[in-house]
């Protein structure tokens, strides 16, 4: 039997074992019912609640504890009421404490973390399909945060507070609680017109107690913002459409850029803008027209000791909206869509991503019906002669369709096509593609099991087709939980505007661990997790193992300590050195067994200082591996913050092949001086680069989603500091609404 053969078989196999989990889809989580009313009365947003009107509302208050336990009422009071108009969405909120005037924040910045500060949030669900959500959070020095929730937030990664839209908040502070008020146009939301009920949940931290308390219940396993414990959420009246919804978001930019290598300067002055047209309630369409990316923060810097491309994620805010019905697709070693293919180029010289020219694209996103979401999306790039790069055409289609009750099969294909052809053989990568697949996404309904099964289809022009299979399934309860994952790659497969840093190989990686909950002041919980990663080629047979076994722990104080032995194996398939030498390499076949360890720490953060450090030593194909990486961090108060990334990597290999020491570090300071003024310098040191980067970023947010941004950024060589190449931007967004 031949070996994709063998692969098929056992991947037909997993996926029939896959088909049978979905028995157990019915469970049924607790659900509490909040009431909204209609008001009349013209809301002002102070942060307080002192108006005669809130006297007649009723105020929920009965929260349960999240962290450190999850079988206890909590113990930090928390209020809250909800109510509406024909236009806004209310959210009115009273949070005691014993510890006022100390709350603790991070900075002023928006979207501040989850854990380690005092805040007030809001879940809403509001097509009530526990899928897609959104997420709003104030805390009390008034500093919002906003966030997409997408998969049913059934992992810390599915919300997204790249996310931008216009709502507003205020608060207050009194002698023994704060007061928060929010009001959230529902022209920001999607949802379907004429309902009563949403899906909603409230989630409070208090660092003084070191509490999370939730109001309707989610089991400690489970994330904060997992949309299958969310309670009901009932209007007084069915909602109507919002009314006329048209944005427009233009934006103006004057740029100065100096490449030394090149000896190339340009001045640049440029304008564009987004569209943002409400077809109805549940349906957006986005319309961008030159947009440029300058104002996004730079990507923090990775080393990179492995064999295959690293991941960096999309940021810009034309690309996050609904992203989950474009980008979801696969597993995350195995994206056929990945936004950062367009208008993001790397630059060789400096090891950072620059951007290419984007002349337009639209995006049609939203939901039909009651089981049905739609993604279309298209994207057209102009050609750069300075970059050998050609005019491109790519285009996204989505079909959603829910199944069960909150599991979904998803239809989707990719195109990319060339529209003019420059001399080059850089272009050969550039040529045009199609390519279409199937996902089905399981989510129990008590989220206890959740999956995915996937089959992606390449058809490259000129004949050559590929496939890329996949499926995944994880059973998580309270003491226990488990995840088996297998995935088969072709020879053939490509993904030209996809995250596909390795192809032609079967897969399997179990995965299963243990909670165990000592009855401690001290520890909150302990965690013993196995993970085993299989790979296998056609060619070479079995070309990596991982495996590994971990002790973690989990104390009340939030820190968390891991201990993990590490047992590696590789086969190289293709000349390789860790180090990046091109005339020492290892070649085709050549085998190496590595076993090591690894420990990290992570302390308090809600400390003004606080660190993570972590420790990796061990074998490292034929000599050894020492690394420590982390970061340190000083807080004053929420004014202002100083930070370290740091990365040391000392390889030491033998038999006549030379060792390295690879070094990344990155100071940053962060200020935040109001609510509506920012200021970071980030500075990263990269000697595998042999790069040294500042960027130095001012903000502006001078009225909600509405900001100038002024960018400095520059790029040496580290030994004579002879800059490569630099640039200044001011840019200028406003948003306003028709």
């Amino acid at each position: 039997m031949k070996k994709k053969e063998y692969y098929f078989k056992i991947s037909c196999l997993g996926f029939f074992i896959f088909c049978l989990t979905q028995l157990p889809l019915y469970g049924q989580n607790e659900e509490n019912v909040l009431f909204a009313g209609k008001t009349e009365v013209d809301v002002f947003i102070d942060g307080y609640l002192n108006e005669d009107f809130y006297n007649e509302l009723f105020f929920y208050s009965d929260f349960d504890q999240y962290f450190p336990f999850d079988t206890s009422k909590s113990v930090t009071k928390t209020e809250v009421v909800i109510f509406y108009d024909d236009k806004n969405l209310y959210v009115a909120a009273k949070i005691y404490d014993k510890d006022p005037g100390k709350h603790v924040s991070m900075s002023m910045r928006r979207d501040f973390p989850t854990n380690n500060v005092d805040a007030f949030n809001v879940i809403l669900d509001p097509f009530n399909d526990q899928t897609i959500g959104f997420l709003f959070g104030v805390n009390p020095f008034n500093v919002q945060r906003e966030g997409l929730i997408s998969n049913g937030g059934g992992l810390p990664e599915d919300v997204d507070f790249s996310w931008d839209n216009i709502w507003y908040s205020a608060t207050s502070v009194h002698t023994d609680h704060w007061q928060v008020e929010i009001s959230i146009p529902f022209k920001t939301l999607r949802y379907r017109e004429n309902i009563m009920d949403w899906g909603v949940n409230f989630f409070t931290s208090d660092t003084y107690r070191n509490e999370l308390s939730v109001w309707n219940r989610v089991p400690r396993q489970f994330e904060l913002i997992n949309l299958a414990f969310t309670g009901r959420l009932t209007f007084e009246g069915q909602l109507g459409t919002p009314g006329k919804n048209i944005s427009l978001i233009p934006f103006a930019l004057a740029s100065d850029t100096n490449d030394n290598l090149a000896q190339k300067t340009r001045k640049n002055f440029s304008v564009g803008g987004d569209i943002k047209v409400a077809l109805s309630s549940s349906t957006n369409l986005d319309l961008t027209i030159n947009p440029d990316f300058s104002q996004v923060e730079v990507d923090q810097q990775q080393t990179n000791l492995d064999r295959f491309e690293l991941f960096f994620p999309e940021r810009r805010q034309f690309f996050l909206e609904n992203a989950d019905l474009f980008s979801n697709f696969g597993l995350n070693n195995a994206r056929p869509f990945f936004s950062r293919r367009i208008g993001v180029t790397i630059d060789s010289a400096t090891g950072q991503n620059v951007q290419e020219k984007i002349i337009g694209g639209a995006r049609l996103t939203g939901k039909f019906g009651k089981n049905w979401r739609l993604g279309i999306l298209n994207m057209q790039s102009a050609s750069d002669d300075l970059l050998s790069l050609p005019s491109l055409n790519y285009s996204v289609f989505s079909l959603q369709k829910k199944t069960f009750h909150r599991s979904n099969i998803n239809f989707f294909y990719v195109g990319r096509h060339q529209f003019n052809f420059l001399e080059s053989d850089q272009l050969n990568s550039r040529e045009g593609q199609n390519l279409a697949g199937v996902d089905y996404n399981l989510a129990s309904r008590d989220g206890k099991w959740s999956g995915k099964f996937y089959w992606h289809q390449s058809m490259k022009e000129g004949g050559s087709t590929g496939y890329s299979h996949g499926s995944t399934l994880t059973y998580n309860t309270l003491k226990f939980f488990a995840t088996w994952t297998h995935q088969l790659i072709d020879t053939d497969f490509e993904a030209v505007v996809g995250f596909v840093p390795r192809k032609d190989f079967f897969r399997i990686n179990p995965i299963f661990g243990f909670n165990f909950f000592p009855r401690s002041k001290i520890v909150n919980r302990h965690q013993i997790l196995f993970s085993n990663n299989w790979i296998w080629n056609q060619t070479w047979g079995l070309t990596d193992y991982n495996l590994s076994s971990s002790w973690i722990v989990t104390f009340q104080n939030t820190s968390i300590f891991n201990f993990s032995i590490l047992n590696n194996y590789v086969k190289l398939f293709f000349p390789f050195n860790p180090t990046g030498r091109t005339d020492q390499q290892f070649q085709p076949g050549d085998e190496f067994v590595q076993t090591g360890f690894l420990t990290s720490y992570q302390s308090d953060l809600r400390k003004p200082f606080f660190f993570n450090i972590q420790l990796i030593n061990g074998g490292f194909f034929n000599g050894n591996l020492s690394q420590v990486s982390g970061n340190l961090n000083f807080r004053y108060k929420q004014f202002g913050s100083l930070g370290l990334n740091y990365n040391f990597n000392k390889i030491t290999l033998t038999e006549g092949f030379s060792g390295s020491d690879l070094i990344l570090f990155g100071p940053r300071i962060d200020l935040t001086v109001t609510n509506y003024l920012f200021w970071t310098t980030f500075i990263q040191y990269n000697n595998q680069f042999d790069n040294l980067n500042i960027n130095s970023r001012i903000q502006w947010r001078f009225r909600p989603a509405s900001d100038a941004f002024l960018v400095y950024t520059n790029n040496y060589f580290p030994e004579s500091l002879m800059s490569k190449n630099r640039s200044l931007v001011f840019k200028f967004i406003y948003w306003f609404n028709i």
